[in-house]
């Protein structure tokens, strides 16, 4: 279809400033460890609940995901997002949508723009795109889901930690996730994300959740510890999902770091994944031999707004990057691509799809269209 030249974009100038603004908690859902693939709404990520004296934590081993969307519910890594906002937010009007997308996605084209913001530098990545009438959705696509780490393997302690320090809020809960919208460069995005846990607490108002208010979505939603019976989403869906948990305002959840202490966490290798969630609370737990201090939860919202102001114009292209991308893949039959290799040297390609659409057809309806069809003859040759 494309190529997008990191050069190109270097070209492109605006006055007008990429910031991200209108923050609202749409939903959320918490996996849960069943023989069907299973979800909880509106879950509850974990509370954070550290010990009060220095702790030894055992080294993370057995079963890791590293995108458990897509290895729990291959067949459409994105529908739980679809469906957890149907549940919690249905009256959401998807028509002043421009894109639906996970966290990753954002970070990797940023990556690509500018390889110093991200720890490990540009890596290679593959995103599936779709376009339906106007609402354009980016699907994370990865070689590796999970990994199993062996009982002689040494990867770090994360896992592991978050274990130890927080608490569980849902029954058999693997991960909690959450979906947002704001505004951005002038588009509407609507993102999801993991969060690793909240602090308790919580302030008893804020204006991040859109349609019924807190009140009614916790009188609603909020089931208590024990499990309801799961149900599927759909008539032909594989999904399912059962009411459990209970809303957790933004301001409170929190990211979590770990790393030896001879190597300090820069804020900085950490401030993209909290911008592109709004994530406004961090913990850099440090160890000596797998033996942890007593961490602090730091407010970097401040830190986060800084930096914001200080990429602008790696922001600018950022814009202009996925409105591109959008554009080329709406043109050539919604259906796309985007893919980086270090081979190809500082370009994005925009192909064909393999054709296998993204999302249910229920869904695609309630976008207001019709399925896509599962093959290449709506791209023009």
């Amino acid at each position: 279809m494309a190529d997008i030249l990191r050069a190109d974009l270097a070209e492109i100038s605006s006055t007008a400033a990429a910031s991200i603004t209108e923050v609202k908690h749409l939903s959320s859902y918490n996996w849960i460890e069943a023989p069907e693939a299973t979800i909880a709404v509106p879950g509850s990520p974990a509370l954070w609940s550290p010990p009060k004296t220095p702790q030894r934590v055992a080294k993370d081993s057995g079963l890791i995901y590293s995108a458990q969307n897509a290895a729990r519910h291959p067949e459409s890594p994105l529908e739980p997002l679809f469906r957890s906002l149907h549940i919690t937010n249905p009256s959401f009007d998807f028509q002043s949508v421009d894109l639906v997308t996970d966290r990753n996605n954002i970070r990797k084209l940023l990556s690509f723009i500018n390889p110093s913001l991200s720890k490990n530098g540009l890596e290679p990545f593959t995103i599936k795109v779709e376009v339906i009438k106007d609402i354009a959705v980016f699907c994370r696509s990865e070689a590796e889901v999970s990994r199993f780490i062996g009982p002689h393997e040494f990867v770090g302690y994360g896992h592991e930690f978050e274990k130890a320090y927080t608490i569980d809020q849902c029954t058999d809960s693997t991960g909690h996730h959450r979906i947002i919208s704001y505004q951005f460069g002038g588009l509407k995005l609507i993102v999801r994300y993991e969060t690793d846990g909240y602090v308790g607490n919580e302030p008893a108002k804020s204006k991040e959740i859109e349609g019924d208010d807190l009140t009614s979505l916790i009188k609603n939603l909020s089931l208590g510890p024990t499990s309801s019976t799961a149900s599927p989403a759909a008539v032909k869906s594989k999904l399912m999902i059962r009411k459990e948990g209970k809303p957790v305002l933004i301001e409170s959840t929190l990211e979590i770091k770990t790393r030896t202490a001879y190597k300090h966490i820069d804020i900085e290798e950490v401030l993209p994944q909290l911008w592109v969630s709004q994530t406004p609370n961090l913990v850099r737990a440090y160890h000596r031999q797998g033996v942890f201090a007593v961490p602090q939860v730091k407010d970097v919202t401040l830190e986060i707004k800084r930096w914001e102001e200080n990429r602008q114009a790696d922001l600018k292209k950022l814009t202009v990057l996925i409105k591109r991308i959008i554009s080329v893949v709406k043109a050539n039959g919604g259906s796309g691509v985007v893919k980086y290799d270090i081979e190809q040297g500082d370009k994005l390609v925009i192909s064909q799809s393999g054709g296998k659409k993204l999302l249910p057809d229920d869904v695609y309806s309630r976008l207001g269209c019709c399925k896509l069809k599962e093959s290449k003859s709506n791209l023009p040759k």
